[in-house]
């Protein structure tokens, strides 16, 4: 038969065991193996600020907390906070929690760790260089640790694949803060982040659940770009005497003291409770009750 000569399966008995043995490799490859759907996160990257700029370079203005949805503990302790607290030598070498460490000076470095015998992918480690952040993100479908497990700034973090974009679900936060004015997130906070490949940009989604201080989930997204040359040293933190105060100095503001919680309101001109946060002041709803109950020039 011409046929079976030219074919590369041989003789007709051949192809009919071959070609079915093929089929069920492609088939067993392509359901085991998920390299079809995951990109490629290694590498170097650094943060893009076209998003909330002044918030994470030159921080927040104190009693700003326009856009999170708090409730009245977590206002009232960030009414409590003095940007003092950051002089005090067991705070200077602290670094940014999990939630919030992509917000900041994050140049990032993003590495895989693989099984040598399977190579299978075991766990992806970011390195960001403001204080020397190191954290694992386990991809080896290990479960999370129980209630009583160790909390850290960087918290547990496992990772799974959904199409092209990596979700990352982190517990065991230690208490941090939701931004740089005292608004803080509790030790009960669980994160959920979607982390997503662009070409040369990456797109990093933070999804915060805080039962203690937020009423709803705080959403928000952060751009990295690629960044091929960039060399990452160790942090030089270093500590010192930045304010001549007595050991166990404490700065805070007494409830009802802060005397500096409406300035950015008037500086702005906007109504000083439109700045004061929560999940209602989010709504279009509240800014049609603000702009009629403004008093007419």
């Amino acid at each position: 038969m011409a046929y079976d000569k030219i074919s590369p399966f041989g003789s007709p008995v051949r192809k009919a065991k071959v070609f079915p043995r093929c089929l069920l490799l492609f088939v067993t490859l392509l359901c085991s193996s998920p390299s079809f759907a995951q990109i490629d996160l290694v590498g170097e990257w650094t943060p893009l600020f076209h998003e909330d700029n002044h918030d994470r370079l030159d921080g927040p203005h104190i009693g700003d907390y326009a856009g999170i949805p708090l409730n009245d503990a977590a206002r009232m302790m960030a009414d409590s906070w003095d940007a003092d607290i950051l002089s005090v030598p067991e705070h200077q070498c602290q670094p940014h929690p999990a939630d919030y460490a992509i917000r900041g000076p994050a140049d990032m470095s993003i590495s895989k760790e693989v099984d040598r015998t399977t190579h299978q992918l075991i766990a992806l480690h970011t390195y960001i260089w403001w204080q020397a952040q190191e954290r694992t993100i386990w991809m080896d479908g290990r479960p999370h640790p129980d209630e009583f497990a160790a909390h850290t700034w960087q918290g547990f973090s496992t990772g799974s694949w959904i199409g092209p974009v990596l979700k990352v679900v982190t517990t065991h936060l230690k208490k941090g803060y939701i931004q740089r004015n005292g608004i803080p997130r509790s030790d009960m906070a669980e994160m959920t982040e979607f982390i997503y490949r662009r070409d040369d940009f990456l797109t990093w989604t933070v999804i915060v659940s805080d039962p203690v201080y937020l009423t709803e989930p705080m959403i928000r997204t952060t751009d990295f770009k690629t960044a091929p040359t960039q060399e990452l040293e160790p942090y030089p933190c270093e500590i010192v005497t930045e304010i001549d105060k007595p050991h166990g100095w404490l700065p805070h503001w007494l409830p009802g003291a802060n005397s500096f919680l409406e300035e950015y309101a008037n500086e702005r001109g906007v109504p000083a409770e439109a700045m004061r946060g929560g999940s209602e002041t989010m709504l279009p709803e509240y800014r049609k009750r603000i702009l009629a109950a403004k008093p007419k020039q």
